[in-house]
């Protein structure tokens, strides 16, 4: 062979291997095919409850919690991505597994508390949208009730029609929409400090009315419901159990992607609230102390109509949204530990029924909230507990089980966030 011959051959580009470009295409395209649930989950954890907690703890405590919504929020990356991996792991839902596994009467009882947990969801969340609507357009109870009702169902009759991306796509811009109200509102109120922002991110407590506070905040972002939900929202997206456990890394990469990328906008959503809380309290010199109602009334006033349109259409946006979501959540439980379902409107009638009969008796909206926080708290030791025992057990997850640090630094987590949310009942009652 002459040089110039062995030039060339220098010189020529490497021919790649036939299906390389197409595997990577299709690795690409296989990730992205899961990435959505976690927006949807995202929304229990920007729902009225968790503004109802974190007004009240920028309000009163000012940035002192704020590392409690940042370790919270931490922890429900973690349980969320453990939920996300059983259901594509085993093409079942978390109460799916539940009644394949345990004696019916165990079964009922699960069941039961599970649905005590979506009801009391539903309450704050719907209790919310309802307050939104009255903010914004000013309708009577009942009829902002009919409203947020319809408004709920027509979101989810998108999934229930097959249409799971643009459901997650609304979802998604719920988020984001909570998101900027939130935002607008911190830049119109003003009174941030940077170093109160960075100091606050120091774990700390000043009392025990910060420690109250500090449990609710936990109680409303490690959500049970939310746990129940995730591990139904990964199936049927062309993932068979089969195909997720000849692929874990790939999965468990796609999976922590849209868990990091969903609950990390709602974590900058629930520190923005906190941030929120402080300003406003220092705008109005300490009279607000982070009543929901109240903060409109003080924006209205002091601030202006934008911002307190901006609030309004915020609240509308977490509770609707988060309706909605509360809604698919009680489907999935429904169907999974009893294999039996009712028609999305008829549940849609049956869990709004016990907010609406609050509002329209007129109990104190922070009291409502408070009451369901409480009743949640006693459902998140249950979820917690049976989504490790799942995870940790290689006959049910195969490939994808955890590792034995995940297991422990998981169940310390929820060892720590099943105190709390034990204690918060007996604190507040």
């Amino acid at each position: 062979m002459d040089s110039s011959a062995v030039m060339e051959v220098v010189r020529a580009p490497a021919t790649p291997s036939p299906g390389v470009g197409k595997r990577r295409a299709g690795g690409s395209s296989r990730r992205a095919s899961m990435l959505g649930p976690a927006f949807v989950a995202a929304i229990a954890y920007v729902d009225p409850g968790n503004v109802a907690t974190n007004f009240a703890a920028g309000a009163t405590s000012g940035y002192l919690l704020l590392w409690v919504v940042v370790a919270a929020s931490l922890v429900a990356i973690l349980v969320q991505f453990q939920a996300a991996k059983l259901g594509i792991a085993t093409g079942k839902s978390l109460p799916a597994l539940c009644r394949e596994r345990f004696a019916r009467r165990g079964n009922l009882l699960l069941w039961a508390q599970a649905e005590i947990v979506v009801l009391a969801t539903d309450v704050a969340e719907f209790t919310g949208a309802a307050i939104g609507m009255r903010l914004l357009f000013g309708m009577p109870v009942a009829l902002s009730a009919a409203v947020t009702a319809v408004v709920s169902l027509l979101l989810l009759e998108l999934r229930r029609r097959g249409r799971t991306r643009p459901f997650e796509l609304m979802s998604t811009a719920a988020l984001i929409l909570v998101g900027a109200g939130v935002g607008y509102d911190i830049v119109c109120v003003g009174h941030q400090s940077g170093s109160g922002f960075v100091s606050g991110l120091a774990p700390g407590f000043a009392g025990a009315h910060s420690l109250v506070l500090a449990m609710g905040i936990v109680g409303a972002t490690v959500m049970p419901h939310a746990i129940y939900l995730h591990s139904g929202l990964v199936q049927g997206r062309g993932w068979t159990p089969d195909a997720a456990r000849r692929s874990p890394s790939l999965v468990r990469r796609a999976l922590r992607t849209d868990c990091l990328l969903g609950l990390g906008v709602a974590t900058l959503v629930n520190t923005s609230m906190i941030a929120f809380g402080v300003g406003l309290a220092a705008a109005t010199g300490g009279a607000w102390t982070g009543d929901i109602v109240g903060a409109h009334v003080e924006l209205t006033g002091r601030i202006g109509g934008a911002a307190a349109l901006a609030f309004a259409v915020a609240l509308l946006s977490s509770g609707i949204s988060s309706c909605g979501v509360g809604t698919l959540a009680g489907d999935i439980v429904m169907r999974g530990f009893l294999g039996r379902r009712l028609p999305l409107h008829l549940r849609r009638v049956v869990t709004m029924a016990p907010a609406v009969l609050f509002l329209m008796l007129g109990v104190p909206v922070t009291e409502l909230l408070i009451f369901s926080q409480v009743i949640l708290s006693l459902g998140v030791p249950v979820a917690l507990f049976l989504l490790i025992g799942f995870c940790r057990d290689r006959s049910v997850m195969g490939p994808l089980v955890n590792a034995p640090v995940t297991t422990r630094l998981a169940g310390c987590s929820g060892a720590v966030v099943a105190v709390l949310g034990c204690c918060l009942p007996i604190t507040l009652l």
